[in-house]
């Protein structure tokens, strides 16, 4: 016997067909929640590109004039940060896209594939501005501090008021909160870069433009090491970091007549949604008609997960081919 569930909302419908005594098939279908990243955001991920592309190209010309690495230095990141909204965007309007016969959960993944090359395109920058910062430690170069400090106070401007745009949706969306979380770290480089200008222009001190861009560097790649470790654990299909995959099986454990859970699994379909497949093992007669849509309403609502596919199989058949833990 099985039963299967892709619920999302108390108002699930479900249908139960017999096929001899030992077998039963159920579906339950929601739409109460969003299958893919919200179109608003898009608007957001095209200003935010087109503002901070603008600033990218001022600052890494006001950089040069200057001699400043460190403006280059925060130039190359903000660029990263350019491309990012911008696969971003791209990926929010793929996942939107209906399943097909070759794609039968549509497109949504590109958003994980996005925030990934986001943070690989961070580190490459980084690399050549660390490169290059070293060579000035060694070679320096004068540095026109006042053009640094003005720069830097826009890029504060700029960058604060682009991570205002994401600031409402952060919580909902890995991609939004992504972008969010670098143009607010971007907004504080920016101070940083600043600061260093200001005591370049009263100490004379050409050295620590150099040290500031080599600061800011670490800085994003401190950053942006966590968001690859996650976007890759994402890509293969690791469990969200959100979820506790133990607390997931002990709720199906505790689950009134369940005597054993087996082959569960937990991943990110796209930077929205978590998926879940588990077999749950119960007597026949003890399934009510409401189970499913019950247990997968409490996944969404405690667990945030929004795509639950259950399979019963009733207890003292023959084992399941897939219970064992070393099988998927």
């Amino acid at each position: 016997m099985y039963v299967m569930s892709d619920h999302e909302h108390p108002h699930a419908h479900e249908h139960v067909h017999g096929h001899g005594p030992a077998a039963a098939h159920a579906h339950g279908h929601g739409h109460a929640h969003a299958h893919a990243p919200s179109g608003v955001v898009g608007p957001r991920f095209a200003l935010g590109a087109a503002v901070n592309f603008a600033f990218v190209i001022a600052e890494v010309g006001f950089g040069i004039a200057s001699h400043s690495v460190a403006l280059v230095a925060d130039a190359a990141h903000n660029f990263g940060d350019v491309v990012g909204l911008l696969l971003a965007l791209g990926a929010t309007v793929l996942a939107r896209r209906l399943p097909s016969t070759r794609h039968t959960y549509g497109l949504r993944k590109t958003t994980l594939l996005a925030t990934l090359a986001n943070a690989v395109l961070l580190l490459v920058a980084v690399g050549g501005v660390l490169w290059e910062a070293v060579q000035r430690l060694f070679h320096p170069e004068p540095v026109h501090a006042p053009v640094v400090i003005v720069v830097a106070v826009v890029g504060v401007l700029v960058n604060g008021v682009s991570a205002l745009l994401f600031m409402r949706d952060r919580h909902k969306d890995t991609n939004v909160r992504a972008a969010f979380a670098h143009l607010m770290s971007d907004a504080f480089i920016a101070l940083g870069v600043a600061g260093a200008g200001v005591v370049v222009l009263f100490t004379g001190w050409q050295w620590l433009d150099p040290v500031t861009s080599l600061a800011v560097s670490v800085a994003v790649v401190a950053m942006t090491w966590g968001l690859l470790k996650d976007a890759a654990a994402s890509v293969i299909d690791a469990v969200p970091g959100h979820v506790d995959y133990g607390s997931v099986r002990a709720y199906l454990e505790a689950l009134p007549k369940v005597s054993e859970v087996h082959d569960l699994h937990i991943w990110r379909l796209s930077s929205t949604e978590t998926a879940l497949t588990a077999h749950l093992v119960l007597p026949w007669s003890e399934y009510a008609p409401t189970f499913l849509q019950e247990v997968c309403k409490h996944l969404h609502d405690r667990f945030e997960i929004e795509h639950s596919t259950l399979q019963i199989e009733t207890a003292g058949a023959p084992p399941c081919v897939l219970a064992p833990a070393d099988r998927v």
